[in-house]
Formats: structure tokens, sequence, C-alpha cells
């Protein structure tokens, strides 16, 4: 009996790679800033240069992935990666790492993209939302692998450049691993992957000759069409970039850039709080998205989706209300961090799923700490973080990516995909910069209440509009935004349907 390649692999690796290259920054950053003498602007241009990277990415990687195939831009994705790599590891100067950061942003970016549509498609319905959420489990896994090895070469001299380099080694295990999926390929002219994929197991090889040799005409879309009526793509385009959106102004990209100072504020230590954040809440997001994998496929990912939004409105706003009470000093001089002793606590935002990644002094406050006399507030401050992470990494972490793998028809997906994750991309750039500022403006618990209505009205827009895609395969999903339009039952132009029955059935 033929036995196909697993899938497994990809998805973990290419979730690894993503998280490495996000949170790999932070340590590196302590040893660039002293190696180049960079400015505080430097430094912020150089963590921002990956989420430009990635913007990028996001405005043509979509064409990449519906006109030359899913399993090419992976296979591409990873050389650029590649290349990006050996700029960082031989960098001599500011210029050059800019240019390798904004590389390796780029490559990423692809890669996430291609990688959750392309594992969406080659498995059975029943086993989609494990695979997709375990490209999740591997981000988290890639920024705790990050954070460690961040503290091994934190005092090796040019130890920045092993830690760039080290990304080679699970970039090259992912080339060699696609090398023996299918290939898998989507062009609109010949026989189609979504005609084939979902409605049939990846093991069902029978089932996919008849699949193959039944003709499948799938429509040709514009990009203009996501904004359009036809085939309901305007409600999917609206539930893509509602699930982006939301996902960054809940407060996600924001909330553990001060998970040092909460950590601090309830006994540890300043040299190692930052680092007891990252690895700490780190393993709380690995056990959260293993609880997620474990439930995308029979809880189902509107109910998740819901009752992590809930468990985040009511954890921020907890946070907003104890700082209240308890106010937390913010510093702001990013020079603050440039000590000898300042060991991680200056880092770009970690441990947040989707993309992020701004700078700030997250050390200890200088002098005496303001909530040295709030024990209980600081713990459930604390507790609220850890159910922040935990909620986060169960419901919108990784369900967001997965109903956006699902939710539209094969001839577009790259690209409806790539367009909502563009916003993703500059929502967190712009949240990222924009929160300090803030912070000045309205403080500090404020701002934590304000992510909590966003929370919220996040339940409300899941409740509306999200529809329920657990257990059905890519064509039925796709029937069930047609039938819903304007609740006339109107039906798909896809000719696809009308053998439906007949692949089921083999």
């Amino acid at each position: 009996t033929f036995h196909p390649p697993d899938p497994h692999p990809l998805s973990l690796l290419g979730g690894l790679i993503f998280g490495y290259e996000l949170g790999i920054i932070s340590g590196a950053l302590l040893q660039l800033q002293t190696d180049f003498q960079l400015s505080c602007f430097k430094q912020e241009v150089l963590v921002s240069a990956v989420l430009i990277g990635a913007l990028l990415a996001s405005l043509a990687g979509g064409i990449l992935i519906d006109r030359h195939g899913r399993r090419r831009a992976i296979l591409v994705s990873n050389l650029v990666l590649l290349v990006g790599s050996l700029i960082l590891t031989l960098a001599r100067s500011f210029t050059v790492l800019v240019i390798g950061r904004t590389t390796v942003g780029f490559a990423i970016s692809v890669s996430s993209m291609a990688c959750c549509i392309y594992v969406s498609e080659m498995v059975a319905a029943h086993q989609r939302g494990l695979l997709v959420s375990l490209y999740e489990a591997g981000i988290t896994v890639g920024i705790l692998l990050s954070y460690a090895l961040n503290y091994v070469f934190a005092d090796v001299d040019e130890g920045w450049r092993y830690m760039f380099g080290l990304a080679i080694a699970p970039t090259a295990m992912q080339f060699l691993s696609i090398l023996f999926l299918p290939v898998n390929p989507v062009k609109l002219s010949s026989w189609d992957s979504d005609c084939q994929k979902g409605l049939i197991p990846l093991q069902d090889t029978e089932g996919r000759a008849a699949a193959k040799r039944e003709p499948c005409q799938e429509r040709h879309y514009s990009f203009l069409d996501l904004f359009r009526t036809t085939d309901n793509m305007r409600r999917r385009t609206l539930v893509g970039l509602g699930l982006v959106l939301f996902q960054q102004f809940t407060g996600q990209p924001n909330v553990l850039g001060y998970a040092s100072k909460i950590f601090h504020s309830v006994g540890f230590q300043s040299n190692s709080s930052a680092i007891l954040a990252s690895v700490g809440l780190g393993a709380i997001k690995v056990v959260a998205t293993l609880v997620a994998m474990a439930l995308a496929d029979k809880a189902g990912r509107r109910v998740l989706l819901m009752a992590g939004c809930v468990v985040m409105a009511f954890s921020v706003t907890t946070i907003g209300l104890t700082s209240r009470m308890a106010p937390l000093a913010m510093a702001r001089d990013c020079k603050a961090a440039t000590g000898p002793n300042a060991s991680h606590s200056l880092s770009q935002h970690p441990l947040a799923p989707s993309k992020k990644g701004t700078l700030e002094s997250t050390g200890p406050p200088l002098g005496p700490d303001p909530w040295a006399q709030h024990t209980v507030l600081n713990w459930i401050t604390l507790l609220s973080m850890m159910a922040f992470v935990s909620a986060f990494s169960i419901g919108f972490g990784p369900m967001t990516w997965l109903v956006l793998s699902e939710i539209y028809p094969a001839g577009i997906r790259g690209r409806a995909f790539a367009f909502c994750n563009s916003f993703n991309w500059a929502a967190n750039l712009l949240i990222s910069l924009s929160f300090l500022d803030l912070i000045d403006a309205i403080g500090f618990s404020w701002m934590f209440l304000l992510y909590g209505l966003m929370g919220v009205m996040a339940v409300v827009f899941i409740y509306l509009f999200v529809p329920e895609t657990k257990g059905q395969s890519l064509e039925e999903i796709d029937q069930q935004f047609c039938r819903k339009r304007r609740g006339r039952g109107a039906s798909c132009t896809h000719a696809q349907y009308q053998r439906v029955e007949h692949a089921s059935s083999t």
C-alpha cells in the first residue's frame, strides 16, 4: 500500500523558522548595539526591517503562490531565507544588517502564507485544524529556541553571527523535506488542487486518481474580485480582514513587551526577569497551542476564537484596572538598556505569534519599585498576563490563519491570504510604533482598558460574521459562503461542484 509523505515536518519546521527569526533579534541586538554603536533610531530600524520585508512579501507573495504553486513558493522562500541568513552572518555594516533582516522578513512572510495554504489543501478535513495549528506550535517552539540561544551566545564574542547563522539548519531541513512532498501545483488552466484536496484525504489514492480524471474548470479570479459580491467574496474578505485586524488591535504585539517589568514586580531580579518572562510565557504558549491543536477539529474554530477573545478581554481589562491601583512606571529611553548588565532588557516584543516587533526598554525602573507594596495586585496582574498569553495561543493565534487558509476559493487563495496578511503586518507596525505615544497620551491603564473593549468587539464580530468550518472540505466551506449571500441561496459559479458527489463516492 502506498503511504504518501507526512506533511507534519513541513508545518512544524515552517513555524519553527518563523518563530526563531522573530525572537532572535532581541538577544542579538544587545551585542549589535555595542559592535556597531547603534543609536535608538538605528535599533528601531533594524527591528522594523523584518516587518517591512514581510509587508513587501504580503503585497507580492500572493501572486507567486497563486501563479507558481504553493510548493514552489516555499522552496523559493527557503532559498531567499538562506541568502538572508548568510548576509546577516557575514555582515560588516549596519546597512548590510538591515538588508539581511529585510530579506529574512520577506522570506518568512512568503513561507508562512504558502505553508498554511499548502497544508490546508493537502490533508483531509478532519486533520486540517491539527496540521495548520501545528505551524503555530512550531512558532512558539522557535521563539523559545531563539531565547535559549540568545542566552547561550550572550557572552560569546560576535555571538550574534552564530544566532543569525543557526537559522540555516532548519531552513535546509525544510527545503529537503518539501522535496519529498507532492508537487500540488495550483495552475488554473489545468486540474486544480482544490478540486482534489479537502474532499479526498491524502491517503485516498484511488479517490485522488478518480478526481484527477474528472474535468474541473476553476474560475479565473482577478484581485478586484475580493471586493465584489461574486461568490460572496466581499463577505469572505470582511471575515479575513476582521480577524487579522482584531488579532492585532486586542493588544497582543504590546502586552508582552512589558512582561519583564511585571515579573520584576513580583520579586524576580532584573538580570533574569526578561529571560524568565520570555521562557516562562513561551512555555505557557507552547502548552496552550498544543491544547488548540487538540481542540481545533473537535470544538471548532468559532468556539475557540470566541472563548479566547472573552478571556483576553477579561485579562487585559484586569491588567488595566490593577495598574490604576498600582501604577507601573514605564521607562521610555532605549539607552537605559545599553549598560553591560542590562541583559535582555532591550527587546522586540517577544512571543506574539503573528508578526511583531518594536523596541523599548522593558527593564526595571530605576530606584525603589513603585509596585513593592502591592503584592496581591502584582500576582493578579501576572496571572492575567498568563491567561492572556494562553487565550491568544488557543484562539486568535492559530485560528486566524486556519480560517484564512480555508475560506477562499483555490483560484485566489494565495492573493487573498497575502492581502489580509499585509493588513496584519501593517497593523502590527502601526500598533508597535504608536504604543509608547499612546501611553503618554492616555496612560497605561486606559490603553489596556481600550484593548479590553476591542476584545469585546472582536467577540461580537466573530459571532456575527465568522462561519464554523470544522470537519468540512474546502469545497463545502466555499459553498457555505455562496449560500449565505444575502440569504438567497445563491450558488457558486464553479463547475467543480457538479462533480463533488462523484469524487466523494470514489
